[in-house]
């Protein structure tokens, strides 16, 4: 009993976490953005010391073989002049720098792989974050047309004004026309009383006419005068 509410009470807290991420996924996109950026800025630093402290490697580095080439110059000397003793000891002294020179050239190639994977990543990385940056414009358009919409959906769905206003139009149309309804009224009262029988008879010269029309008035006119 106890796991199955266990579950319920994580899958709940699943889909409240996703209701939450896409309600607030421009926040979200854009405070990753942030973080992104601050980690690419630490990673330039990073690559900024490294080619400084390489360039100041190979520097080092140079001046060794240029100390190993002035003192071979100068032991070939001594050699040529027969000092053995001071030749001896140069030759020592070479070879600390010789060795010093291998230490530093392993030093400097570490060093420039290094540079040079790492500035592969930050240039990755780079990129990355200007896609993250312009598809972030188009994620604000797309989340405000979106939140637009949804609020005219709620507007114009769950209005009960333009339902009201609906029904009333309804109401409106499907009403009688009084005009109608009065001359239909009259067509009735008519045939109850015979009339329109009586009016057909005296038109077609059956007895006296129920109705006067223009061409008696003309006639009675004529008479008179």
């Amino acid at each position: 009993m106890f796991a199955v509410l266990r579950t319920l009470i994580e899958g709940a807290g699943a889909r409240t976490e996703e209701t939450i991420r896409d309600r607030y996924a421009v926040d979200l996109l854009e405070q990753k953005i942030r973080e992104s950026e601050a980690a690419l800025a630490a990673a330039k630093e990073t690559l900024a010391a490294l080619i400084l402290r390489e360039r100041n490697e190979r520097s080092g580095l140079e001046k060794v073989r240029a100390s190993i080439a002035d003192l071979e110059t100068r032991t070939r000397s001594a050699l040529a002049a027969g000092d053995e003793n001071l030749a001896g000891e140069a030759a020592r002294a070479l070879a600390e720098l010789e060795n010093e020179r291998e230490t530093r050239e392993k030093t400097v190639e570490r060093l420039s792989q290094k540079a040079a994977r790492m500035r592969l990543s930050v240039e990755r990385t780079h990129r990355r974050v200007t896609d993250l940056r312009q598809g972030m414009i188009q994620a604000r358009a797309i989340d405000a047309e979106q939140r637009a919409q949804k609020k005219l959906n709620r507007s114009l769905g769950d209005s009960s004004s333009i339902r009201e206003a609906q029904a009333l139009l309804d109401r409106i149309l499907d009403r009688d026309d009084p005009f109608e309804e009065g001359r239909v009224l009259d067509e009735i009262d008519d045939d109850l009383a015979h009339r329109t029988v009586r009016d057909r008879l005296a038109e077609a010269g059956h007895g006296a006419r129920t109705r006067h029309n223009a061409e008696d008035i003309l006639q009675r006119l004529r008479a008179g005068s």
